[in-house]
């Protein structure tokens, strides 16, 4: 299991002293990104390819609260991904500093051709780096439909 160690800053508090929100959704991309630059997945590469990732969605469940002062580790899992590489999932479980588990986080998302501003199958360079990435008990090969489980159709003002 990849394991990212972070410090809580004073600005990922919030009003009530905790851990906020948004600091959950950074330290998952972080630790993810982090994993990912381990495995040949970094801004030169992608850069090379013209590729980039984006998010479909997080959703984040809270089990505790968890305050500044002690460093948190933050897990990265694959848990899907299809069969072109185009499609991902990750899990993120959120560790306090005894390793009591006091949030999971799961995403989904895909791999984007920065030209065409199109989803785009990934590149055989990275194929070779997904092989090597450890995967969930319970990984799936991911189709277009499991992206689609949250599916919500924009409802414009006008």
């Amino acid at each position: 299991m990849f394991l990212k160690e972070f410090e809580i800053r004073w600005s990922d508090i919030d009003a009530n002293r905790h851990l906020a929100n948004s600091a959950y959704v950074q330290y998952s991309g972080h630790a993810r990104m982090s994993y990912l630059a381990q495995l040949s997945f970094n801004q030169k590469t992608m850069a090379k390819h013209q590729i980039g990732p984006v998010v479909f969605y997080e959703h984040i469940y809270y089990f505790k609260e968890v305050f500044i002062g002690k460093p948190i580790q933050v897990s990265t899992e694959l848990k899907g991904m299809s069969a072109d590489g185009m499609f991902f999932e990750f899990h993120h479980d959120f560790y306090d500093s005894i390793g009591k588990n006091f949030a999971h986080s799961e995403m989904m998302g895909a791999w984007i051709d920065l030209k065409a501003r199109k989803l785009s199958i990934l590149p055989d360079e990275f194929m070779s780096a997904v092989a090597k990435i450890e995967r969930a008990d319970d990984f799936k090969v991911l189709t277009k439909e499991d992206t689609r489980k949250y599916a919500r159709i924009p409802k414009d003002l006008k």
